[in-house]
């Protein structure tokens, strides 16, 4: 029984250490504190101003069903923000275990940093 407990303990634990570990290199990158990420609202909103989409869209991520569009569209923006496709947008979204990692620890660079605003399609302003 102990053994059992161990092993599901340990298939929880490692990809949410595995996630958390992500999305601090993540953070890093866009030049925000990593530790960031620890923190739950707070992480949200340092993950839109990585974004570059106001902070104001955090409460729309406690609405139901419109929280599904806008997290969508974070993760879209998400990708964009490193110079990734649409397609890579879908592998954060439906095999998180594999592509955030790949984003994080990748070559992919944080392209947003150039300028201050991105358009309504996530395009970034000259």
């Amino acid at each position: 029984m102990g053994a059992l407990l161990l092993i599901l303990l340990l298939l929880i634990l490692l990809p949410c250490l595995l996630l958390i570990a992500s999305q601090w290199k993540i953070f890093t990158k866009a030049e925000k504190p990593g530790w960031a990420c620890l923190i739950p609202i707070y992480s949200g909103i340092v993950l839109l101003e990585v974004i570059k989409k106001p902070t104001w869209w955090i409460f729309m991520f406690f609405i139901p069903l419109v929280n599904i569009y806008f997290a969508i569209v974070a993760v879209n923006e998400l990708s964009k923000a490193f110079g990734k496709s649409t397609g890579f947008t879908l592998g954060l979204i439906f095999l998180p275990f594999i592509f955030y990692p790949i984003l994080a620890f990748g070559s992919a660079q944080y392209v947003y940093i150039q300028t201050s605003e991105v358009n309504e399609i996530g395009t970034p302003q000259v």
